[in-house]
């Protein structure tokens, strides 16, 4: 099963979760939803989504990709999961893309693959207390680790990810599409 695994966990912020997923599979990527505990996850703003299985059964080497959406409390209850750090883990070790954005940069320095430069939800900043901090972009690529500040930038992020997963043509279609 290649494609680009989103997890997800409740409290996620529904803009970038659906927006990462919508445009990825508009560029002709599989993607698919993992819930950390149940299938049914409720976003930070009350949206109900169902995900597509359940982050127990998810092996890293079935994907591309990983990508997390931030929001609040959905990066906290990201951070929990031994298993979603493993995998991050397991996903930078083999250089696979490792995408956060907003809050869940945040995840991706718990698990200590956050490479030297990064952008976040500006006030996120303090609590990774990580230096690298970059303030005047809405993503930061830093090798395999793509990094961006938040929901109204979730457009933008995901259409860098097409272009690193696809190419700047498909990303670029994509992007004229959405009048974006």
């Amino acid at each position: 099963m290649s494609g680009i695994l989103i997890p997800l966990a409740d409290g996620f912020e529904e803009i970038e979760a659906i927006t990462i997923a919508d445009v990825l599979s508009r560029g002709g990527l599989n993607v698919v939803t993992a819930a950390i505990l149940k299938k049914e996850v409720i976003g930070a703003h009350g949206i109900k989504v169902v995900a597509d299985m359940l982050l127990d059964d998810v092996e890293s080497f079935d994907f591309d990709a990983i990508v997390l959406p931030g929001g609040s409390p959905g990066y906290q209850n990201l951070a929990k999961s031994e298993k979603l750090l493993a995998l991050l883990k397991d996903f930078d070790e083999a250089n696979k893309l490792v995408g956060a954005i907003c809050a869940a940069p945040y995840v991706l320095a718990k698990a200590k693959v956050l490479k030297n430069s990064y952008t976040c939800y500006p006030p996120m900043k303090s609590e990774i207390k990580k230096p690298g901090y970059v303030d005047n972009k809405n993503v930061v690529i830093d090798d395999n680790i793509f990094t961006s500040k938040g929901p109204a930038t979730a457009i933008e992020f995901a259409l860098e990810l097409l272009k690193k997963l696809k190419s700047d043509e498909i990303s670029q279609s994509v992007r004229e599409s959405l009048l974006a």
